[in-house]
């Protein structure tokens, strides 16, 4: 079996990122670790979530830097699952993330559209039950 465990997200600074991730999206500082001087290894998740993580990685080339924010040329590139979209929305409004597109029921479930501190959109997913 084979699964996958963690994403590259590429961020222009570790300290700014893991302030976005852990205080407006909620989400658990999993690791920090200082690698060198440049360098750390910077890992965030979900709380209380035992699946797929991010890697919070500094951008170190200007070919890196001109990524941040489209890592997919515009598309969302990453789905988060909740199991409460009207509080997680309402939550994540009030702290400053900007939704691109406010929840809607769709066959699948009821979806929001949000940009990350660097534009790279997501998909916040509540699936049908």
């Amino acid at each position: 079996m084979q699964t996958i465990f963690q994403i590259t997200l590429v961020v222009n600074d570790y300290d700014e990122a893991i302030q976005f991730y852990t205080d407006k999206l909620n989400f658990t500082l999993v690791e920090d670790t200082v690698l060198s001087e440049t360098k750390r290894w910077v890992v965030v998740a979900p709380q209380g979530s035992d699946g797929c993580r991010l890697l919070l990685a500094k951008a170190a080339s200007d070919e890196q830097k001109k990524s941040i924010g489209n890592q997919t040329g515009g598309r969302v590139f990453l789905f988060l699952h909740t199991d409460d979209i009207g509080s997680d929305y309402t939550r994540m409004t009030a702290k400053g993330v900007t939704f691109v597109r406010e929840p809607s029921a769709e066959a699948y479930g009821t979806v929001a559209v949000f940009k990350d501190l660097y534009g790279n959109l997501w998909d916040m997913i509540e699936p049908k039950k």
